[in-house]
């Protein structure tokens, strides 16, 4: 338990000490940037597998085991509901290695998949999200419609309050 908090220290007190963290260029109606990435679920995912079938939440976070990320992949969690009848699938996004995912996801009781940009961070740059001094993802949401169109967008610690998204895809429902 103290390794642990020490290791979440050793994450959480750089990131708040740097500057505010870039915004994305994405903006909502872009069409948002396909890829592959291991899963905890066991097999790959690739966004446009979901073209035409559910809308995407991709929650990307800085860290496993932080105060914020526990907080939110928490939340989705345990609304995980509140999405599935919105027809969309959640991932949680971080450069965490998939084995790290796996535990914090058993630790947060994440039912949803968590997806690996550990080895290359393609994704994390590709969303704007990337801090690059830091190799990790800044805290973002993006809500995708079937047709892989970006529809909602939060950054910073407003996207560790699950609503805004929850938000989105009821309306996409609709």
């Amino acid at each position: 338990m103290i390794r642990r908090t020490l290791v979440a220290l050793a994450v959480c007190l750089p990131l708040a000490a740097q500057t505010p963290p870039p915004k994305t260029h994405l903006k909502v109606g872009d069409m948002a940037p396909d890829f592959t990435l291991p899963s905890t679920a066991g097999k790959p995912v690739k966004l446009s597998d979901f073209r035409g079938k559910k809308n995407v939440v991709l929650a990307f976070y800085p860290a496993a085991f932080t105060g914020g990320c526990t907080k939110e992949m928490t939340a989705y969690g345990q609304s995980l509901d509140r999405f599935e009848t919105a027809d969309t699938q959640v991932f949680g996004v971080s450069t965490d290695n998939t084995p790290s995912q796996r535990v914090f996801a058993e630790q947060v009781k994440a039912t949803f998949p968590m997806l690996s940009d550990f080895a290359k961070r393609e994704v994390s740059k590709a969303y704007g999200v990337l801090m690059q001094d830091r190799g990790l993802a800044n805290r973002a949401t993006f809500v995708i419609d079937k047709q892989g169109r970006i529809q909602h967008i939060e950054e910073g610690s407003a996207a560790v309050d699950i609503s805004g998204a929850a938000m989105a895809c009821s309306r996409l429902k609709k």
